[in-house]
């Protein structure tokens, strides 16, 4: 049982899941970072407030007689938020990736095609081969020989 524990835990792929959740983390951190002390204060300016969280609040009273706010501004600033990280994922990981990938598959497959050894004969080529292995050999019946001209 802890042998099969230790072969999953070794496992490339789990260690490399480990690492992507840890670099996650911090990348998060550094991305909320920007979103909050950048990004919220220069569009909450827009709004007249010190932070979107605090811009486009609305009041309505509440059965109790109180008031509730809708914090417009925080949701708002979540979405800018989200749309942040996944512009800076897809652009900072998904495009070099796809682009490595895509170089790597044509230098592959140009180094393929440029080697013979991977081309096989072609239909000629093998029948010239085997009118040259026959014309080494004597016929059982005769000299048959193809002459060409």
């Amino acid at each position: 049982m802890l042998s099969g524990f230790k072969s999953f835990i070794l496992r490339g792929n789990v260690i490399d899941l480990a690492v992507a959740v840890v670099i996650g983390a911090a990348f998060t951190a550094i991305v909320n970072s920007l979103v909050t002390n950048i990004f919220n204060p220069l569009i909450g300016a827009l709004f007249n407030a010190s932070s979107l969280d605090d811009a486009l609040i609305v009041s309505i009273p509440t059965v109790s007689g109180d008031t509730a706010e809708l914090a417009f501004g925080a949701v708002l600033a979540a979405i800018i938020q989200f749309v942040v990280v996944a512009a800076v994922v897809y652009f900072v990981l998904v495009v070099p990736i796809n682009r490595l990938s895509t170089a790597s598959f044509l230098r592959q497959k140009d180094e393929e095609t440029a080697t013979p050894a991977n081309v096989p004969p072609t239909e000629t080529e093998l029948l010239i081969q085997i009118r040259d292995l026959l014309a080494g050999r004597p016929s059982p019946e005769g000299d048959h020989t193809l002459q060409t001209k």
